[in-house]
């Protein structure tokens, strides 16, 4: 992950080393040996992912700078919502590194407390989506929708039983379902834990007014002031990631062109649900 754009490209190099001293590990080696076991564990892979995607940030910074002088509003879906506010000057890059890995720390420590999962549902509304989690929870489980990403595509996270009894339950009621390789249940009630510790981490650095809306995932709409994108980042892990509202709203807005930058290309894919007509452009690692 990034190795090419490590070789190619000081800036990059920039940014591991200053991610190393934060973190206090060899984050290149990390990412570009392994084991991949370690790279896997959402405390490792957070900062991963987070220099990850602003090295494809420096890759078209450095291929296409009009494209990054132009830029006039960004998202980011989940941990991405750090990349977008580290290139909006928002945050500090060393600063987003030291909230992110407590973010990955503290989500890692509540997913080890509450055995638990996430789900993609395939080709289900989000009505139909709650009343199976609702046929699949039991009383005193958690089973409630994490991310809606685009038509079609809503991923739900909870306890270990009540996924179990969702993916028994969903071919009955036209879905097909993909077990995701993450930690826990993210954006759920049982990330409460984390909330703490990323309250204290958001509170040790300076946020400011980022140069660009910043579209949330926890409303859909853009943001602007420090102090309220400091509790939005906060409610975030306990909260539905509103993908498919934050693209809604740039459209409506006009925009017309977009870039997907870190590894993948699943925002590309998710955009192309929402509206096929729409251009955008995957920068990847």
């Amino acid at each position: 992950m990034a190795q090419a754009l490590y070789e190619s490209l000081p800036a990059v190099r920039e940014l591991f080393a200053a991610a190393n001293e934060v973190l206090g590990y060899d984050l290149a080696e990390l990412c570009f040996v392994g084991p991949q076991s370690r790279l896997d564990t959402t405390d490792h892979s957070q900062p991963a992912l987070l220099v990850a995607s602003l090295a494809a940030l420096e890759h078209l910074r450095a291929t296409h700078p009009d494209v990054i002088a132009g830029t006039a509003a960004c998202a980011g879906l989940s941990l991405g919502e750090y990349t977008a506010l580290t290139f909006s000057g928002a945050i500090d890059f060393v600063d987003a590194v030291a909230v992110v890995r407590a973010r990955g720390e503290a989500m890692q420590l509540a997913a080890d407390a509450n055995p638990s999962g996430m789900i993609s549902i395939l080709g289900l509304d989000a009505a139909a989506v709650e009343e199976l989690c609702g046929a699949a929870r039991l009383p005193g489980e958690v089973l409630q929708i994490a991310n809606l990403l685009c038509p079609g595509n809503i991923v739900v996270s909870g306890s270990r039983a009540s996924c179990t009894r969702l993916h028994e339950l969903a071919p009955a009621a036209g879905a097909k379902t993909v077990g995701l390789s993450v930690a826990g249940a993210f954006h759920t009630s049982l990330m409460q834990s984390a909330q703490e510790r990323l309250r204290l981490a958001l509170e040790k650095i300076d946020l400011r007014s980022p140069r660009i809306p910043i579209v949330s995932n926890v409303n859909g709409q853009p943001q602007t002031d420090p102090e309220t994108i400091r509790q939005l980042l906060i409610e975030q892990v306990v909260q539905t990631v509103r993908w498919e509202d934050s693209m809604r709203w740039l459209m409506a807005a006009g925009f017309d062109r977009y870039y997907e930058v870190g590894p993948g290309k699943v925002l590309r894919g998710l955009l192309r649900r929402i509206d096929r007509n729409i251009e955008c452009e995957n920068f990847g690692t």
